[in-house]
């Protein structure tokens, strides 16, 4: 290790290099990522079976001045009601991103907000997928609890609150902290051809 003599005689040790600010070990990001995962998929779930158990999609209550309407339904499509035909295709599509997310890119990611945005994601995948392979009428058929809405727009649950603040968090880092996923900076990366030095004449 390096020393260095300070003017009174007093000698100074240089520190090692410390990781960057955000940057978590390997055991720290999946513990977090994974942690994160498994709290949104048990909340998701919780609140799904209190929805069963409580509301009735005939008279939903009206919370919050109106602001917000628990009304449940049985949705065979995608996040916010969409694709309502392709019941099966979005069950193996979603089977495909856990996939890629817990087994690739969640291994990958050092990045605490890269960490954070990828465990809301996998919560997300995991709470609506979790209702396609077991909830009625039947495996990769099964439909997903949806009961909160808000004024003019689609009914939605937990897991897709998940998968939206996932992408918010991740369009942060990408964007705005530009940050990549070990916590490189991306701010002064190269662009091919822009930073090419002139030819001489």
């Amino acid at each position: 290790m390096r020393e260095l003599q300070a003017t009174g005689g007093t000698t100074l040790t240089q520190a090692p290099a410390g990781r960057r600010p955000g940057v978590l070990s390997a055991r720290a990001a999946w513990t977090l990522g994974v942690g994160i995962a498994l709290v949104g998929f048990g909340i998701d779930q919780a609140t799904k079976q209190w929805a069963l158990a409580t509301l009735d999609p005939q008279d939903p209550p009206v919370l919050l001045g109106g602001l917000l309407t628990l009304r449940l339904i049985r949705n065979p499509g995608a996040a916010f009601s969409m694709g309502e035909s392709f019941t099966v295709v979005l069950s193996l599509i979603a089977v495909a991103a856990l996939v890629f997310v817990a087994g690739w890119l969640l291994p990958r990611a050092r990045h605490r907000g890269w960490v954070i945005g990828i465990g809301l994601l996998l919560a997300g995948i995991l709470g609506n997928l979790a209702d396609r392979l077991f909830r009625e009428p039947g495996f990769l058929h099964g439909h997903v609890i949806d009961f909160l809405q808000l004024p003019r727009f689609a009914i939605f649950n937990v897991a897709d609150m998940c998968i939206t603040f996932a992408a918010i968090v991740l369009i942060w880092q990408l964007v705005i902290a530009q940050v990549d996923l070990v916590g490189a900076s991306t701010k002064d990366a190269p662009t091919p051809g822009r930073d090419a030095e002139a030819p001489r004449r």
